[in-house]
């Protein structure tokens, strides 16, 4: 799930923005954020309306008809629509709740915090932000809320997810969705989404050969290149001006590059010698012709264009759910070239891949704001989606409307619903929405269905089986917004994205020493250090969270 999210992270400026309104504007209104305050009448009505127990979700108690809510998510692209489909018609009839969703950009939310009248709920989607890190100003603490109205909300909520997302005053404002604790990782519930994958007709034709030392991957190229000369040999996910695709990260957890030096602290995992071996190889396939310019032209949209006509006889590839839609149409019309992972590029030095998943911090964050005119509907709200009912719900749906469960307790799409799946997939999204109302997801409830994932990535998700590894330590690591440290940050990032290009795509050896040596007088003119130092402090924070693992 968290691959492909950049694109709605907030950015430097706009957070800046954002975190003086916050400062500015709703902490003189709002107070420090260590009082429960909600609506007028909430708060004097609330003893009148159900007695708590804490053995029993208070949704079940609350004998209130009706609650509209505001909810605001930072998404232009979220739909709207609400009690149209059976998910949220279903959450209507159970919760006695409304939705009124309000979307939007940056800008958006900027004018929220500028104009001081909040809604009732609010989703971001970076818990690093400004507006996440000054949530005490403007959010209500989850806790305190639960303990409220809502006690049952302790019994599904995951501490770790809450204790991850605490600010300096000890409290949590936020819930993250697909928050992977160290458990999730071990429990075998979540599949890796980054594999090396051949089309099945070339790796036939080729012997099934091994490329896993540089040798061997150069030798198999050389070999497309001569059997299948209308095929692109190896490509990769796209680059952008922020972004190496998956030749950086992705690449480096793929052979296992180290997350932090000996001593536990920072490393410069681009730096790293084992992968730049690899890059090197990379830029001896580009001077052979087995790498085109192309990829590194194209955008997002023109690698998925090659990869669902199968242009690529290779790739490196990551996101893999993401790309199941174009895998799956190149498989349903060439099945016996259909793209399958295999062991790919190993490390030099004998590491052992640590692939990546959505991590701790999960993907969005959702808040309670000061302003709610009914925290107890709103807390009801929150338990409700992350109980396994509202979990099972969201994901799958109602039990002989759109599933049924088999022999085996496999939760499998109706006929309906999966014919109006295949055929009719705007209509099927209308009516049925399943998997889209993703707030308080999970990843291990994927892991109850076989129609979770579809056939062409499934073969790739099996290949990851115990390659994952938490990342937990990098997770937002980076120094904060605004501040020079965010700028060279920024700057460096940049640098690196143009750095690798022109490292893959060098003339000569000479010439790819000489881009490297660049980059490396480019840290220490721009005062890398201090990014570094900002870093360790966060790394040790992280460490602190985790129980210093």
């Amino acid at each position: 799930m968290k691959k492909g999210l950049s694109k709605w992270m907030v950015k430097s400026i706009a957070l800046l923005s954002v975190s003086t309104m916050v400062l500015g504007g709703c902490a003189k209104k709002e107070g420090n954020g260590s009082t429960i305050t909600g609506g007028n009448k909430e708060s004097a009505t609330l003893d009148a309306r159900y007695e708590l127990d804490p053995e029993t979700p208070a949704w079940k108690l609350d004998p209130q008809e009706m609650t509209e809510l505001t909810w605001y998510v930072n998404a232009d692209w979220w739909n709207t629509d609400w009690g149209n489909d059976i998910i949220t018609k279903k959450i209507e009839e159970d919760l006695h709740v409304k939705i009124n969703f309000i979307v939007g950009d940056d800008t958006t939310l900027n004018t929220l915090f500028a104009g001081g009248d909040m809604p009732d709920l609010i989703s971001v989607f970076d818990s690093s932000s400004q507006v996440a890190l000054k949530a005490d100003s403007w959010a209500l603490p989850l806790y305190e809320v639960a303990d409220k109205y809502d006690p049952y909300f302790r019994k599904v909520a995951s501490e770790e997810t809450l204790n991850w997302l605490q600010l300096d005053d000890g409290k949590s404002y936020g819930y993250a969705n697909y928050s992977n604790t160290k458990a999730d990782y071990e429990s075998g519930q979540l599949f890796a989404k980054t594999a090396f994958v051949i089309r099945k007709d070339v790796y036939e034709a080729l012997g099934r050969p091994s490329m896993g030392t540089q040798k061997e991957f150069i030798d198999v190229l050389g070999q497309i290149k001569t059997k299948f000369p209308d095929l692109y040999p190896f490509g990769f996910n796209a680059f952008t001006t922020e972004s190496t695709g998956s030749m950086g990260d992705p690449f480096q957890d793929f052979i296992g590059v180290p997350l932090v030096d000996e001593s536990g602290n920072y490393y410069n995992r681009n730096l790293d010698e084992d992968y730049l071996s690899w890059v090197k190889t990379f830029n001896e396939a580009y001077r052979m012709g087995y790498i085109s310019d192309d990829s590194f032209a194209d955008d997002g949209t023109a690698f998925e264009e090659k990869l669902k006509s199968g242009k690529y006889a290779t790739i490196m590839m990551d996101g893999t759910p993401q790309c199941s839609g174009f895998l799956t149409t190149w498989m349903n019309s060439n099945p016996d070239a259909a793209y399958m992972a295999i062991d790919g590029p190993q490390s030099t030095v004998g590491n052992q891949p640590t692939l990546n998943q959505a991590g701790i911090s999960g993907w969005t964050v959702s808040y309670i704001t000061k302003q709610c005119k009914d925290p107890s509907k709103a807390i009801q709200l929150f338990t409700y989606l992350l109980s396994e009912e509202g979990q099972i719900l969201t994901q799958y749906g109602i039990e002989g409307v759109s599933y049924t469960i088999n022999k085996d307790g496999k939760y499998e799409l109706t006929k309906e619903a999966k014919d109006m799946q295949q055929n009719d997939n705007d209509r099927f999204k209308k009516e049925y929405r399943l998997g889209e109302f993703f707030f308080f997801g999970h990843d291990k409830y994927k892991a109850l269905s076989d129609d979770a994932y579809p056939e062409s990535i499934k073969q790739l998700q099996e290949w990851g089986t115990g390659k994952l590894v938490p990342h937990f330590l990098l997770e937002n690591t980076n120094p904060g917004a605004g501040t020079e440290e965010a700028r060279i940050n920024s700057a460096v990032t940049t640098e690196w994205a143009t750095t690798l290009v022109s490292l893959i795509r060098s003339n000569s050896e000479s010439d790819f020493t000489s881009v490297l040596n660049n980059y490396k007088k480019f840290l220490d003119d721009n005062g890398w250090e201090s990014v570094i130092k900002v870093k360790n402090q966060k790394i040790e924070k992280n460490r602190e969270k985790l129980g210093n693992e």
